[in-house]
């Protein structure tokens, strides 16, 4: 059966809370067809199972955030109502660009602050410079290392999947959590 484009942007914008698993074991590409993506950032991103292997690698680096708002932006641009518009530029807002967002993209100052600006009367092209820089972070840095990971060295050599290795995102401190917290200075004398 398949899902309006609405449902599917809403389940990538609000999660499922459930892996998609089912998916990816659905993978199946040939060598030949894995080696053309090694030609282009632009081949990998066109071909959907390539768009979901590289999502897959991103997700063994914890940057999966990229291409999932590279998705949203892309899907963003195909909308036609207004009100479509205004809903669909506030959930992007909200979960990849707004500070502390759940899956805050790596976005400089001065970009950040000209969406923030513009968000209360969105345009089409209102992510257009953060997609691109985010398209360009993924091209020069997570391409290269995914051109030289297993998960792509398997598809191009035909080996057999293997488990993905997600290790746990470890919890980052704030000084918040540790202004309580008494210094023992004798251990360190």
């Amino acid at each position: 059966m398949c899902e309006s484009k609405e449902k599917i942007f809403f389940k990538l914008i609000h999660g499922t809370g459930k892996e998609e698993t089912s998916k990816e074991a659905k993978i199946s590409v040939s060598p030949e067809e894995a080696v053309k993506w090694g030609e282009s950032f632009d081949k990998l991103l066109s071909h959907r199972d390539g768009l979901d292997v590289f999502t897959r690698f991103l997700k063994t680096e914890f940057s999966e955030e990229n291409i999932e708002f590279w998705i949203a932006c892309e899907d963003f641009k195909k909308s036609k109502e207004p009100q479509q518009i205004i809903l669909k530029a506030k959930a992007i807002y909200k979960k990849f660009i707004q500070n502390d967002a759940p899956k805050e993209v790596n976005l400089d100052f001065y970009t950040k602050e000209i969406i923030s600006k513009s968000i209360i009367h969105p345009t089409l092209h209102i992510f257009d410079a953060a997609q691109s820089k985010v398209y360009q972070l993924m091209e020069q840095d997570s391409y290269t290392r995914f051109l030289k990971s297993d998960i792509y060295l398997d598809l191009i050599e035909g080996r057999p999947r293997r488990p993905t290795n997600l290790r746990r995102r470890s919890r980052s401190f704030t000084y918040n959590e540790f202004q309580d917290v008494k210094s023992d200075v004798a251990i360190w004398l």
